[in-house]
């Protein structure tokens, strides 16, 4: 068994991520504080039947190529935790169609230990109270519950070795087939990839249904054509 695998099935049977992805991630005893966001005109309250959801596993190198400077990337950049590669997202809400639920309900800061419970694997604090706040709240009653799905889902991820990614070029195509074959049983079209204009890759995202099996993506969420170059940093 791959050292990554093994290490990711520890993770999930010890309710924690941080293993696979920041082996030597040490928590800060001082972290920011988070903000309150809330809906907005840009990005409003919507209640709606939940399709489906979409776990999405973001590439750190990428994020902290272009965000080095921002305060707010600075637990994840920094090196001061570890050094990541792939990371948790969040675990999203999908509708019936292109629109998803989000803001579902109004709440209050993710409790401080429940924060620290899932900085592993997401290491940015106010992305933690942005993904419960616009999607946690449509699907689990309490921030801990929320975080403990994706948190599980994420532990059951293997992913690609990073000499088989940094670096490189390849198609989309090739990059979903690397992801499909450090995860035995899933197929390329259940994975969407998302790269930036100019074709540095950002995120992977997972497919589910309801119940949260992988699923093949629905078509308005397939992203860039399986035959786009992209760029690994």
């Amino acid at each position: 068994m791959r050292i990554g695998r093994l290490l990711a099935v520890v993770a999930l049977l010890s309710g924690t991520a941080c293993a696979r992805q920041a082996p030597s991630c040490d928590v800060p005893a001082q972290l920011p504080l988070a903000e309150l966001e809330g809906p907005s005109s840009d990005s409003p309250r919507r209640l709606s039947s939940i399709g489906g959801y979409t776990l999405a596993i973001s590439w750190s190198p990428q994020y902290c190529a272009s965000r080095m400077s921002s305060p707010k990337a600075r637990l994840q950049c920094s090196g001061q935790m570890g050094e990541f590669s792939f990371i948790l997202h969040g675990l999203w809400t999908e509708g019936q169609g292109a629109q998803r639920p989000q803001y579902c309900k109004p709440t209050r800061l993710v409790p401080d230990k429940v924060i620290r419970e899932q900085l592993c694997a997401t290491p940015s604090v106010q992305l933690l109270q942005h993904e419960w706040e616009k999607h946690g709240t449509c699907m689990a009653q309490t921030p801990a519950e929320y975080f403990a799905r994706a948190r599980s889902l994420y532990a059951q991820l293997g992913f690609p070795e990073d000499a088989e990614l940094r670096g490189r070029s390849m198609t989309v195509a090739q990059f979903k087939e690397l992801f499909a074959r450090a995860n035995p049983g899933t197929r390329a079209e259940e994975f969407r990839v998302d790269v930036s204009r100019d074709g540095w890759l950002k995120e992977v995202q997972i497919c589910l249904d309801k119940r949260f099996h992988r699923r093949s993506c629905p078509a308005y969420q397939r992203g860039p054509a399986d035959g786009r170059m992209m760029r690994i940093r």
